[in-house]
């Protein structure tokens, strides 16, 4: 290898929101990273919108939700979902939502999903991890020639405006590099395709009077129930002028419209349109044989690649980043067990292939949906066909795509780091109003307002938590398990009956990434084995090596 050599504990390949919210994590926990990324930081195309309220929960810990909120969505611009079959045309379903200023508040989070596109996160995040020389985000940096030891990973960096090359030697590789991932190919990790592939083309434009001249009928997404190449959602990316339309390409070898005239068969009335871009993209749902070769890690894309339908891909990316980032932390800072980077993949993993399926329902259900010729048609035929329609879409659960918070929230992670409480359920049903997700071991603990300010989720983070709602008896000896091993831990005692209640338990152990690791009425007779297995220190034997 040629070249200067640099020398950091993480390097993240990739620098789009994945690898960015791990830089993020990281530097929250004290760990030193290098991001690169081949791009430039400009978003040319952005589409996905929605960040769901799991990562809102998580850029609040990061001290991100306010300015993801302030960056630039309107707070008045309804969040429905209208089921159409032109835009501004017949109107045959809306799921109210409200707007992000009148909602209702959410029991389960203080931080309901936001609408934010890559043009606006992205800066946000690259302000927040800092852009070379002040920080360690390097854009127009590729990586190559990848090498493991037992100890550290080489790579060289080269700088794609002078060419010229650094070689870096880091503790540990993170690919955040995409789908296509090279780091994951050259690691010799498959990961084949699931369900079937499918080609859909995003059509960028701009329609400056498009929502003026909607006027109560504005929508967040208005999901076009057409034909078969326009049944899919027109989104709004600002609250404004900026929207995204998803073609269906049936035939990839056939002679396709031009995107200037699928708009305009989609929208109901004349309103000037300027094109921007319009480009094909393959939908192949994908997850990662193994997330991890020895010292590398998959996350985002690079290990799982879903349907956007149900809004999931990017959620679950900066997830991984969660639950990768305070493994690696405590691996570095020496309290972590062998076994503790393992558990990345076998909590992870499970979760990715979950979402994959929840995804790939909810495309089939458009996909599967079969649009009548006359569904826009005047006069009695076309009524009898909107009614028909709409009576299925309210009855065939579509509200789900946009509306599933037991995959946010309620999936539950299984693994040698979890300790499982015999009288939890094995699975969740579909929530209702009331649903509060979160007290069981392996799921993410529950929201509720420890006093007027605080989330208990603000409680976590840093370190171990212990909620504790019983008496003292045994916390010394518990603390001091906790200590003897270096393994951060914070103590917070809540003689609120309904927080209890909440949590079920007298004591609830809280992990750094805000999922519960143990909970009991009392606590066990020997802390160091819990805080062994909690650190992934305990053997398959279930002995402390």
């Amino acid at each position: 290898m040629t070249g200067e050599l640099e020398r950091t504990e993480v390097l993240i390949a990739g620098g789009g929101p994945v690898g960015m919210a791990l830089a993020i994590d990281l530097a929250y926990r004290g760990i030193g990273c290098l991001v690169a990324e081949a791009g430039d930081g400009t978003v040319r195309h952005p589409k996905v919108s929605t960040i769901g309220p799991r990562s809102m929960e998580l850029f609040r810990r990061w001290g991100l939700a306010d300015a993801i909120r302030d960056a630039g969505w309107p707070p008045d611009h309804p969040l429905d979902i209208a089921w159409v079959t032109k835009i501004g045309g017949h109107e045959l379903h809306r799921y109210r939502r409200g707007t992000a200023a009148d909602r209702p508040v959410f029991q389960h989070t203080p931080e309901p999903d936001q609408i934010c596109p890559a043009h606006w996160l992205n800066p946000v995040l690259a302000q927040a991890v800092g852009v070379h020389p002040a920080g360690p985000l390097r854009l127009r940096t590729s990586i190559s020639g990848v090498t493991q030891t037992d100890d550290h990973v080489h790579a060289v960096l080269t700088d794609l405006e002078t060419g010229t090359t650094k070689q870096v030697q880091a503790r540990y590789l993170v690919a955040c590099d995409g789908a296509s991932s090279p780091i994951r190919q050259a690691c010799g990790i498959d990961a084949p395709a699931r369900f079937q592939p499918q080609i859909f083309r995003n059509v960028l434009f701009r329609a400056p009077e498009l929502r003026a001249r909607l006027g109560d009928n504005t929508a967040l997404v208005h999901f076009l129930v057409r034909s078969a190449t326009l049944r899919f959602p027109l989104r709004s990316l600002d609250g404004d002028a900026l929207f995204n339309m998803v073609v269906g390409v049936e035939d990839e070898t056939a002679p396709r419209a031009d995107a200037l005239s699928l708009i305009r068969d989609a929208i109901a009335f004349e309103t000037p349109v300027e094109v921007l871009s319009d480009g094909d993209w393959h939908l192949t749902h994908r997850v990662a044989d193994r997330y991890r070769d020895r010292r590398v890690f998959l996350a985002g894309d690079a290990a799982h690649t879903l349907s956007p339908s149900g809004g999931f891909g990017l959620n679950t990316g900066i997830a991984d980043a969660a639950d990768l980032g305070w493994k690696i932390a405590a691996t570095l800072g020496c309290w972590a067990g062998p076994g503790l980077l393992d558990s990345y993949e076998a909590e992870r993993r499970p979760i990715a292939e979950e979402s994959l399926r929840e995804a790939n329902a909810n495309l089939r259900r458009t996909m599967d949906r079969q649009v009548p010729q006359e569904i826009d048609l005047d006069g009695p035929e076309g009524e009898q066909a909107r009614r028909a329609m709409a009576e299925r879409l309210a009855s065939s659960g579509a509200h789900r795509e946009f509306d599933a918070p037991e995959i946010h929230f309620g999936l539950r992670y299984r693994s040698a780091v979890v300790v499982d409480d015999p009288g939890q359920p094995v699975d969740i049903a579909v929530p209702d109003a009331a649903w509060r997700p979160g007290g069981d071991p392996g799921r993410r603990a529950a929201h509720a307002w420890w006093d007027a300010t605080t989330s208990t989720l603000d409680l976590f983070g840093r370190g171990f938590v212990l909620l504790q709602f019983g008496g003292d008896e045994g916390l010394p000896r518990f603390e001091e398990a906790f200590a003897e091993r270096g393994v951060p831990l914070s103590v917070h005692r809540s003689g609120d009956d309904e927080l209890a209640k909440l949590y079920e338990r007298a004591y609830v152990l809280v992990r750094p990434d805000g999922h519960v690791a143990w909970r009991g009425d009392e606590l066990p007779e020997d802390p160091a084995a819990l805080a062994d297995t909690v650190r992934g220190a305990t053997t398959t034997n279930g002995e402390s090596p």
